[in-house]
């Protein structure tokens, strides 16, 4: 048994049939040929449906040095918060904890947490409690920014917030059923998380 495992150890660990990582996409976006045929053989006399990379715009080349700012587009369900916004940096409550970006940052996918996303332009930094969401950053020094919920930290009442985490944990001590309970603790982690940013 101990000589067959360290054999399937020794194997080198990429065949020839694995495909390389690459961080640098081509910016030009191409149909997919493949549905499109497929499609046509099935129902020639209906055109195809769009897909959701019709409706994207070609994302731009990862540029040859690294830019001075990064572009950063805040979308919320309802509103555009930021669109192609120029900044220094942003910081967004990762699930694995606070993760600033920079320009020429590596390609990342994070998801959002309840807290504090902070925009750093100059020396004006612009706050938002944001609820859940992810973040997307791109090798071209883009960063697109999706929430579910947002406020502007400025705008948050605090008597509301410890009046809303008392009831939270009020329901959650007589909640019976596990929905209660799961609506009740999904209550009491964004009212933690309001009550901190406004007391950090």
């Amino acid at each position: 048994m101990l000589r067959r495992a360290s054999g399937l150890l020794a194997r080198p660990i990429l065949s020839a049939r694995a495909r390389s990582f690459a961080t640098d996409l081509p910016a030009a976006q191409t149909a997919d040929e493949t549905f499109v045929e497929t499609w046509k053989k099935v129902i020639p006399n209906i055109d195809p449906p769009k897909t959701p990379l019709s409706f994207m715009q070609p994302r731009p080349p990862t540029p040859s040095s690294i830019p001075s700012k990064l572009t950063v587009n805040f979308v919320l369900p309802y509103a555009s918060e930021l669109s192609t916004k120029e900044v220094d940096m942003v910081i967004v409550p990762a699930t694995t904890g606070q993760m600033g970006v920079l320009p020429g940052h590596v390609a990342t996918i994070t998801e959002l947490k309840p807290g504090v996303l902070s925009v750093h332009e100059g020396n004006e930094v612009t706050k938002y409690f944001v609820s859940s969401g992810f973040a997307f950053v791109h090798a071209n020094s883009v960063a697109d920014i999706i929430a579910v919920e947002a406020v502007p930290l400025d705008r948050i009442d605090a008597s509301l917030v410890q009046k809303g985490l008392a009831e939270f944990t009020q329901k959650l001590s007589s909640a019976t059923t596990d929905l209660e309970k799961a609506e009740a603790q999904i209550g009491i982690d964004v009212h933690s998380a309001l009550n901190s940013a406004l007391t950090g």
